[in-house]
C-alpha cells in the first residue's frame, strides 16, 4: 500500500524524504502545479526570478537548518558563526541518508545574505520590525515620540484582557498610537477585514513575543556592541541563508532526491476525491491529462487547503463539517514583477522587503529581488521588483487583466516616489490563490470542530500552512511534516503533537542559551 502525499511544497517534500529515510519505499507525491515548492517556489521570467512572498532560510530548529544545508550546502568560504551547518566540500559520510550524494555543481549552494526590511511611510523609511533607534525617533519627531511613548506605557500598565482580537494583541505590545501609525492600515490591507475581527491567534503565530521593549533592548545591544546581530526574536534576525537561485531551488533539489531514491512525483495532478470509509482514508483520485486515476492509500498526508480537502471527501462528513469548511476564509495574493534600469531609482533600495504604508495605493509590499540574491536577476544593470497585492478571488483586483495590473503597479510605484519613470523594461503577473488562511469569521471560530472531525480519520495527517489552516512559516511546515512522517514510520497516531508545533512562543522564537 502507498503513502500518498498531496502537495509538493516544503511540507509535502519534507514528509516524502523523511518517509524514505525511515525505510518507506512506496511513496507518491501528487502536485497540482507544474512547479514544486508551493508558495515557496521560484518563478523564472525571462531570466529574472520571482520569490513568491519572500522566504528567508533561518530557523530556531537546528534540525531544519541541518536539513536545508544537507541539500544545498552553504557556499564555500562563507562564515556562519553560531550555525551548525554542512558546508560545500564536507565529507559526504556526515550527511543525512536522503542526501548522501549532493551535487558538486557550484550553483547548488546557499548564500549568506543580509536582511533589511523597512516601512515606507510619508516618503520616509522606518526600520521593520520597529527598532525605535535614534533615526526612527528623529523621523517621528519629538511630539509623536512623546505621545507614542505615553501610549505604550499606558498599554503596558493596563493591557486589554482578555486578548480577543489582533487589534488587542497589537495594542498590548505597541500601544494604541504606534499600532494605528504602523500596523493597522497595512494589516487590514493584507487581510481585507478590520483588525478587531481577526483572531489574536494570528499575532501569536506571526508576531510572537516581539514588543517595543525587546526592540529597544535589541537596539541597545547593537549600539553597545553586545552582539545585536544574534537577536533572540526570529523577526529580528539580521542575516539569513538563501538558495542561490531562490527558494524553489531547495525544493527542486528535494524533489530530485525523492525521485532518485525511488519515489513517484506526479506533476499537474489535481486531487479531486479522497475516499474515506469506516474512519480510514482508502484512496486518492487525481486528474491528469483529462484522465482520472485512483491510488490506494495506506496513509494520506495532506497539504492541500482544508476547504478543498473536505470538498474532495464531502460524502464522509456531516453537513455541519462541510459547512465550516465551505465558509473558511482565505486571502489571495498577486505579485507583479517590474524590471527597471538602475537609473530609474531616485535612491538605492537595499531592502529585501518594503512595507508600503502610503495612503491611497493598493500595493502592500515591495520585494527587491536583487537583494535576496544577485543571481535572481539576469542583468546587474537592472532592478527587479515584486509588487505584492492582497485580495480575494471574488475581488475586482483579482479579475483585472494582466495589462491593467501592470499599469496599476507602474503607476503606484511612480506615485509613491520609489521610481522616477513609469515605463518598465519587462513585467509579469503571478496570481496565487489561497496564499494565506484567514484567521477570522464564524467558520474560523468553529475550526476546532472541523479539526476534530479530520483528526478522527486515523491514517489522514494534516501538515503545512494550508493543510492545517495555520500561519506556519516554511520551517514550521517542515516540522509538522517530519512529525507526521515519524508517526507513520513508527505506527503511531498522536496528532496533538503535530498541532503543538508553532504554538509555544518561547521554544520557537527564542533559542535556548
Amino acid at each position: 500500500m502507498t503513502v500518498v502525499i498531496v502537495g509538493a511544497g516544503p511540507a509535502g517534500l519534507t514528509a516524502a524524504l523523511e518517509l524514505q529515510a525511515a525505510g518507506k519505499t512506496d511513496v507518491v507525491v501528487l502536485e497540482a502545479d507544474s512547479l514544486v515548492g508551493g508558495i515557496s517556489r521560484t518563478v523564472d521570467h525571462n531570466g529574472n526570478r520571482i520569490d513568491i512572498g519572500g522566504h528567508r532560510f533561518f530557523s530556531k530548529s537546528d534540525w531544519v537548518m541541518q536539513w536545508w544545508a544537507a541539500l544545498l550546502p552553504v557556499e564555500s568560504g562563507t562564515a556562519c558563526a553560531g550555525l551548525n551547518l554542512q558546508y560545500k566540500g564536507q565529507s559526504r559520510d556526515t550527511l543525512p541518508d536522503h542526501t548522501k550524494s549532493p551535487s558538486d555543481d557550484v550553483d547548488e549552494v546557499m548564500l549568506l545574505r543580509s536582511r533589511l526590511s523597512r516601512i515606507y511611510y510619508n516618503r520616509q523609511f522606518f526600520d521593520y520590525p520597529l527598532k525605535l533607534n535614534f533615526d526612527s525617533l528623529r523621523k517621528l519627531g519629538a511630539l509623536k515620540t512623546v505621545v507614542f511613548g505615553f501610549s505604550y506605557v499606558a498599554a503596558r500598565l493596563k493591557p486589554i484582557q482578555p486578548e480577543r482580537s489582533l487589534e488587542d494583541f497589537l495594542i498590548n505590545r505597541f500601544g494604541a498610537k504606534l499600532y494605528r501609525q504602523f500596523f493597522k492600515e497595512y494589516t487590514e490591507k493584507v487581510w481585507g477585514v478590520p483588525c478587531n475581527e481577526i483572531s489574536a491567534a494570528w499575532g501569536a503565530q506571526r508576531i510572537k513575543s516581539l514588543s517595543v521593549t525587546k526592540a529597544l533592548l535589541h537596539a541597545a545591544r547593537q549600539m553597545l556592541g553586545l552582539g545585536g546581530d544574534r537577536a533572540e526574536q526570529t523577526s529580528l534576525i539580521e542575516s539569513f541563508l538563501y538558495p542561490k537561485y531562490g527558494p524553489g531551488q531547495m525544493w527542486e533539489v528535494a524533489a530530485r532526491r525523492f525521485v532518485e531514491n525511488g519515489g513517484r512525483l506526479i506533476m499537474e495532478a489535481r486531487v479531486t476525491e479522497i475516499e474515506i470509509e469506516h474512519g480510514m482514508a482508502r484512496s486518492v483520485t487525481y486528474v491528469k491529462g483529462g484522465r482520472e486515476i485512483a491510488v490506494q492509500a495506506s496513509h494520506v498526508i495532506s497539504t492541500m487547503p482544508v476547504r478543498d480537502l473536505v470538498f474532495a471527501s464531502s460524502s464522509a462528513w456531516p453537513e455541519h463539517v462541510v459547512s465550516i469548511a465551505r465558509d473558511l476564509a482565505y486571502r489571495d495574493f498577486i505579485t507583479v514583477g517590474l524590471l527597471y534600469p538602475r537609473a530609474a531609482l531616485p535612491r538605492p533600495l537595499d531592502d529585501n522587503w518594503i512595507y508600503v504604508q502610503e495612503p491611497g495605493v493598493k500595493v502592500g509590499r515591495v520585494q527587491v529581488f536583487n537583494n535576496w540574491s544577485p543571481f535572481m536577476v539576469a542583468s546587474p544593470d537592472t532592478v527587479w521588483l515584486g509588487l505584492e497585492f492582497f485580495c480575494r478571488e471574488t475581488d475586482e483586483l483579482w479579475h483585472m487583466d494582466d495589462h491593467e495590473l501592470i499599469a496599476l503597479a507602474q503607476r503606484e510605484m511612480l506615485d509613491i516616489g520609489l521610481v522616477s519613470v513609469r515605463q518598465t523594461l519587462d513585467s509579469v503577473v503571478i496570481r496565487v490563490p489561497k496564499a494565506y488562511p484567514g484567521y477570522f469569521g464564524a467558520a474560523y471560530d468553529r475550526f476546532d470542530e472541523l479539526r476534530g472531525a479530520l483528526d478522527s480519520i486515523e491514517n489522514l495527517f494534516l501538515v503545512g500552512r494550508n493543510g492545517m489552516h495555520r500561519y506556519n512559516n516554511q520551517d514550521h511546515s517542515m516540522l509538522t511534516a517530519r512529525e507526521a512522517a515519524r508517526q507513520i514510520a513508527h505506527g503511531e497516531v498522536d496528532k496533538s503533537k503535530i498541532w503543538a508545533i508553532n504554538i509555544d512562543d518561547e521554544y520557537h522564537e527564542e533559542k535556548a542559551a
